[in-house]
């Protein structure tokens, strides 16, 4: 895991300018196969979601169970420390009354104070034909403004297709989308629900719903990293 070698500066910046940012190559091949050789192993489980079942697209997720493996700890704990400052600043700028403490630890007593005891790191498994309606990732009453989302498959290689969708509905204008395809090992972070974006009269919140194109072929392994706990 290489965390310290974020650009954190130009990370914020794009988190402001676009409401996502990649923090680069995190993970190295090895770990990525680490991560997905997990998957086939229900005890590290607490349910597995058919999305076609729900209408939430095609493919499969599973919401990990605690104790969570001590990489994904590490992974959370790690990148919310520096996300946190900025979440902050977004509240301030849009003169919410919300602040996020220093640390993830004391942020999960804030989520188990409000029910919220359930864990939501997730790997998420797409085959050719699957896709990933736009949605957002929401538990409960508590809601962390950021998740990241890391590639534990090569594009090109493992799978064809499967892009990460973002989709940016501006008030009183048309939706704007995006489509990134991040690298195996690569973590993009993404706003929850909107971002704070400045106009002629101060901040505002845009809203902002992420997705994944139709895999063409091969299989897409992702991990998801969501900060708050479900109810």
């Amino acid at each position: 895991m290489n965390i310290e070698s974020i650009d954190w500066s130009a990370a914020e910046d794009s988190l402001w300018q676009n409401g996502f940012a990649s923090l680069g190559k995190i993970l190295d091949d090895g770990v990525c196969d680490e991560l997905k050789a997990l998957y086939p192993d229900d005890t590290r489980f607490r349910s597995r979601i058919n999305m076609e079942r729900y209408r939430f697209g095609r493919g499969e997720y599973k919401y990990f169970s605690y104790p969570l493996p001590d990489l994904i700890t590490a992974v959370r704990a790690g990148l919310y420390t520096p996300l946190a400052p900025v979440a902050n600043r977004w509240m301030a700028a849009l003169k919410l009354p919300c602040a996020y403490p220093e640390t993830h630890e004391k942020f999960l007593d804030t989520c188990r104070s409000k029910g919220q005891t359930r864990p939501t790191p997730l790997l998420l498994k797409y085959g050719p034909g699957d896709y990933n309606c736009l949605h957002q990732d929401v538990y409960g009453d508590v809601v962390f403004p950021f998740q990241v989302i890391f590639s534990l498959s090569e594009p090109g290689k493992d799978f064809t297709g499967g892009e990460l969708l973002l989709v940016e509905q501006r008030p009183r204008a048309q939706s704007v989308g995006r489509v990134l395809l991040p690298a195996k090992g690569e973590a993009i972070v993404i706003t929850t629900r909107w971002r704070a974006a400045e106009g002629a009269r101060g901040f505002y919140r845009t809203g902002i719903k992420h997705g994944v194109s139709v895999v063409t072929s091969g299989t897409r392994f992702t991990l998801g990293v969501i900060f708050h706990d479900a109810v």
